[in-house]
């Protein structure tokens, strides 16, 4: 209990504190015009109320993320509090922030057009690939599952009786759904609802912490306990553990949402609370669900309660434990309609990610193609062909390929840190109007540097050592973190270089 309330109020302090020196760092101009004053176009350049903006920028990044990633990094061990916390303060919210008022700065741009404009056009160009791709399969990903989910929901004992009731019915339902919120103005149908979907997200969070405080604290998994690794595969914390749990901590699907934001805000002072804020808030979410896990005693083969997380996996190999988890504890701690809203949470928080996924996919071939998106039909002509894709793909197995997104999540979160890093250098040699005292200025990249480093080593080593990938040897391992260290001294120095050029 003592570890995961003085985690929840660390993550608070770095708000407070360290979300301001980032801010100041950045050098916020409350007088600056944004991107939805100067481009209001009906549709995605809208001005909408800060706390409107905070919560459909929470539910856009939340997902399943914070709460499978959460559950799967726990059985690591209480090692998971630390990541969680830190990388939410100095890695997550950061790279958040950056994205969000980069493209503030940079008239609402998307991230490929972000990265890009800092690390050159072929960079520009494979994020440009790599976005689309990734938000494709995200988006179909988050299409199914919680269809099945909903199928599930509205059967009896198991046996469907009609076809709404179906698993297709709800892929239909949900496609048009989709299709509706990628086409029109972003505050008819997301600007409306997300912030209800949103409430509802909390609410489970906060029941379930409530629930654990109150009658099961005793149970709760404490950092004295040890942080020696309880993963019973044989993987190591590191890189693992740090992958497994992105979006409670740092992804790179965040940046691809932050502009979406970006282009609603009407003031740059709303940033820390919109997307550094946000990250916090998804941190809490991420604790929440890690401590639950992990004090949360399972029932075994007959029923008793008394398996932990390691355990209740080795009994269901091969299904999806997280969403077990979930469907396990919101039931026993929250009562049947308890659990149904917990449900229908992790339901609205897939659908809300899936959909902004795909409204980010159009709006980067817009920028690509240098289409105004102000025209319905403009919109159409973009978004039929990836609805056409989504749906096919929707009936096509993406067990194998999922397994990717994970690693391919984190190096989105790289270049983004790798270009926030150069934006921050230029910005500290040509700005001079953030009245910051000259040894501040000239080390301001430090705060995007030192985690884009981490994370370079994070991904590059997991590729070397995940099963996903190469799959060293325990003995082997070395080579993985070895090439790893290597490839990000080697950026190290090309940064370097180009500080001394442009110098």
């Amino acid at each position: 209990m003592y570890t995961f309330i003085g985690a929840i109020i660390l993550l608070v302090l770095g708000y407070v504190f360290y979300g301001r020196f980032v801010e100041k760092i950045f050098g916020v101009d409350p007088n600056r015009p944004t991107p939805s004053v100067e481009k209001s176009d009906g549709v995605d350049y809208v001005p909408l109320p800060a706390w409107r903006i905070f919560l459909i920028q929470f539910l856009n990044i939340a997902g399943l993320g914070p709460i499978f990633g959460a559950i799967m990094g726990i059985f690591y061990g209480p090692a998971a509090f630390l990541w969680i916390v830190f990388g939410s303060i100095f890695a997550g919210g950061v790279h958040d922030y950056m994205s969000g008022m980069m493209s503030i700065r940079k008239g609402g741009a998307s991230l490929p057009e972000i990265v890009g404009s800092e690390l050159g056009m072929p960079i520009r160009q494979f994020m440009r690939l790599l976005s689309i791709v990734l938000l494709v399969l995200l988006t179909t990903n988050f299409m199914t599952s919680p269809a099945t989910l909903l199928s599930k929901l509205c059967t009896t004992d198991g046996v469907q009786q009609a076809f709404w009731q179906t698993s297709l019915f709800w892929l239909i339902v949900i496609f048009v759904y989709y299709a509706l919120a990628t086409v029109l103005p972003i505050d008819k149908l997301i600007g409306r609802f997300y912030p209800i979907f949103g409430g509802l997200l909390l609410f489970m969070g906060v029941g379930i912490a409530v629930v654990m405080l109150g009658w099961h604290s005793s149970d709760m998994l404490e950092i004295t306990d040890g942080l020696q690794n309880r993963q019973t595969n044989g993987l190591p914390i590191f890189p693992m553990m740090f992958v497994s749990i992105a979006c409670g901590a740092i992804s790179g699907f965040h940046g691809t949402q932050s502009p979406l934001m970006a282009r609603c805000c009407t003031n740059e002072r709303q940033g820390r609370q919109i997307f550094y804020g946000a990250m916090i808030v998804e941190g809490v979410l991420a604790l929440i669900w890690a401590a639950a896990a992990g004090s949360f005693r399972f029932p075994d083969a007959e029923g008793n309660a008394c398996l932990n997380i390691q355990q209740f996996a080795q009994l269901h190999q091969g299904e999806n434990i997280a969403a077990l988890v979930v469907d396990a504890v919101s039931r026993s701690w929250l009562g049947v309609v308890g659990g149904i809203i917990a449900v229908i949470g992790v339901i609205s928080a897939s659908v809300t990610s899936g959909d902004t996924a795909l409204r980010s996919a159009r709006l980067i071939i817009a920028d690509f193609m240098h289409l105004e998106q102000r025209s319905i039909w403009k919109r159409l002509a973009i978004s039929l062909p990836l609805f056409a894709i989504i749906f096919g793909m929707s009936f096509v197995d993406f067990n194998i390929v999922w397994r990717y997104f994970s690693w391919t999540n984190q190096t989105l979160a790289v270049f983004t840190l790798w270009a926030a890093t150069v934006y921050l250098y230029k910005q500290s040699a040509n700005d001079q109007s953030r009245r910051l005292s000259p040894a501040m200025n000239r080390f301001s990249p430090v705060i995007t540097l030192i985690p884009a480093l981490f994370m370079t080593v994070v991904s590059i080593s997991y590729i070397f050592i995940a099963p996903e990938g190469f799959h060293l040897s325990p003995e082997n391992r070395w080579i993985g973190y070895a090439v790893a260290g290597v490839t990000a001294l080697f950026l190290l120095v090309l940064y370097f270089r180009f500080t001394r050029k442009k110098a």
